[in-house]
């Protein structure tokens, strides 16, 4: 393996509701271009009793990027935001200078049945230059994203450039995370197809890259340079996600991240003080890590 390649499997992770699969960050690698944080949700059942319920928590320097595989999750935000997410929808939410948001299964399939939720949570850097920006929101269904097809392959970009197209994604800087969902074992070759670093994420199948083999459940990192052909195996599912690192280093506590190691604290004690804009009618309240609160 070069010293520019990287396979990261998922670790464990308890977000309280259920575990998770964490990709990013891993402590060889913090960022793929711009990304900086990934959790694999499920595949897991929910209810009748027990439903996705992520109460009131805050971010600021970053946007969050939901995307589902299965199942649905409803959004609220201290913008105002009410949306329901289904699968191969995206959910944009920049939170810039600081926004909270809660996340819940919706009430209308809270009737008693088993319901299943899958999918991804990723967060993107936000430019230094751009951190501190208004919050926004923005919601785009499956129909709204460019979807191709090549020979075995289904390509969507869900966000950035790639292949000479773009979605309607409103990024902050240059990045793409292309799915692709092949039904025979095939070659693809990206090469001046997308630019930056690029993380593999294997949900379904594998792939053989450069000599290496990457299952599901693992991410494999390389640099542009270092993109070569993969060989895709029949019935794959994967995602491909990256673009322009920044130039400075970025602090990550708990939902918070910045260029600026004072930003993370002044938003620690706000949360804390719970000084912050609010959902509107929730109460809810996650106290930051150790907080007496």
């Amino acid at each position: 393996m070069s010293n520019t390649d990287l396979i990261i499997p998922e670790r464990p992770r308890d977000i309280g509701d259920f575990l998770v699969g964490r990709l990013l960050p891993f402590r060889k690698k913090r960022m793929v271009g711009p990304f900086i944080f990934i959790d694999h949700m499920g595949p897991t059942s929910l209810g009748p009793d027990h439903y996705m319920d992520v109460d009131q928590h805050p971010h600021i320097g970053l946007t969050t990027l939901t995307f589902l595989l299965e199942g649905e999750i409803e959004h609220c935000d201290s913008l105002g935001t009410k949306q329901v997410i289904k699968p191969g929808s995206v959910n944009w939410m920049v939170a810039g200078a600081g926004v909270s948001h809660t996340e819940r299964t919706p009430q209308a399939i809270r009737n008693g049945q088993i319901c299943r939720v899958h999918g991804y949570q990723i967060w993107v850097a936000l430019p230094k230059e751009k951190e501190s920006i208004a919050p926004s929101f923005h919601h785009f269904d499956e129909s709204q994203l460019p979807q191709w097809n090549v020979g075995p392959n289904q390509w969507k970009l869900v966000a950035g450039s790639a292949f000479g197209k773009e979605s309607p994604v409103p990024v902050h800087s240059p990045l793409f995370m292309l799915e692709l969902k092949c039904s025979e074992t095939n070659r693809i070759n990206l090469q001046g197809q997308i630019k930056g670093e690029v993380g593999i994420c294997i949900v379904k199948g594998s792939v053989k890259a450069c000599e290496h083999h990457v299952k599901a459940g693992e991410l494999l990192v390389s640099k542009e340079e270092n993109v070569c052909d993969l060989e895709v195996e029949a019935n794959s599912h994967i995602l491909f996600f990256g673009g322009q690192a920044f130039a400075e280093k970025r602090h990550i506590y708990w939902n918070f991240v910045s260029s600026s190691a004072t930003k993370i604290e002044e938003a620690k004690e706000a949360w804390e003080n719970w000084n912050w804009p609010k959902v509107a009618g929730d109460s809810s309240y996650v106290p930051l890590p150790g907080s007496k609160t």
